[in-house]
């Protein structure tokens, strides 16, 4: 376009020109005039036509790219929704599971710990039957220390009583054996003198 004004404005010097040397020029000048506006308007509108063309072409390529930005972009949608869906599937199934084994741990912990107060339980029994057993043992040996020196005791004492009963006895019967002795001495000598005297 600037082009086209340049050469207008030569062409309106030059038949400018011509018209000021002379009458004589003055019809060649309006023909080199008029194929010069002809000619600029010829240019204009291949011009024209030639921007129609290009803005054609650019709203095409415009159309054709924002076509493809849209079908990229639901793509990239799609896809995104495809993965995000994926993902909380994923996410939602392991979380799952991890509630169940974490429901499971929590169940067989609640196991664990019924079955250990109740082993503790059963061994603070065993544990008081053992001690009253001890106690009983305990009681039974200090009963069984005790009957036995009771026992040495009474025997020391009925050793001893019958040592003094044995003596006693002995006593007693030395003096019987004494007598005896005598008796049958004087029952000798009285026979042994009537013997001589008779």
């Amino acid at each position: 376009m600037e082009s086209v004004r340049k050469v207008e404005k030569v062409a309106k010097k030059r038949s400018a020109a011509v018209f000021e040397e002379g009458g004589d020029e003055c019809a060649a000048g309006n023909e080199v005039q008029s194929m010069l506006e002809k000619f600029g308007a010829d240019i204009n509108k291949a011009m024209q036509v030639k921007q129609k063309h290009l803005e054609c072409l650019t709203k095409s390529h415009m159309t054709g790219s924002q076509h493809k930005l849209e079908q990229l972009w639901s793509n990239y949608h799609g896809q995104r929704k495809k993965t995000t869906q994926q993902f909380s599937q994923r996410v939602s199934t392991a979380f799952q599971q991890w509630e169940a084994e974490a429901h499971r741990t929590e169940e067989q912990e609640e196991k664990l710990s019924t079955l250990f107060r109740q082993q503790q339980k059963v061994l603070q029994q065993a544990r008081v039957a053992q001690n009253q057993k001890l106690k009983v043992v305990r009681e039974l040996y200090d009963q069984f220390v005790k009957n036995m020196e009771e026992m040495e005791k009474s025997q020391s004492e009925f050793l001893q009583a019958a040592q003094e009963e044995l003596k006693r006895e002995m006593a007693t019967l030395q003096k019987k054996l004494l007598m005896e002795a005598q008796q049958q001495e004087m029952a000798t000598v009285r026979k042994s003198l009537q013997t001589m005297f008779f």
